[in-house]
């Protein structure tokens, strides 16, 4: 499942969340460390494994 990286506009914690990607288009998900729903998308890193080398 992927990883995503959000702001909380309540807590202005950095959070990292492990979403289902309809979890994440439904827009199921708070802060761990407030409850808060205000969560803004932060713009991450991400990783890649393919089978084939390059």
């Amino acid at each position: 499942m992927p990883s995503y990286e959000f702001l909380c506009g309540k807590c202005r914690k950095e959070v990292l969340l492990t979403l289902t990607i309809g979890e994440r288009e439904r827009g199921e998900y708070t802060c761990p460390a407030c409850g808060g729903k205000e969560l803004q998308p932060l713009m991450g890193s991400f990783f890649s494994k393919t089978s084939r080398k390059s």
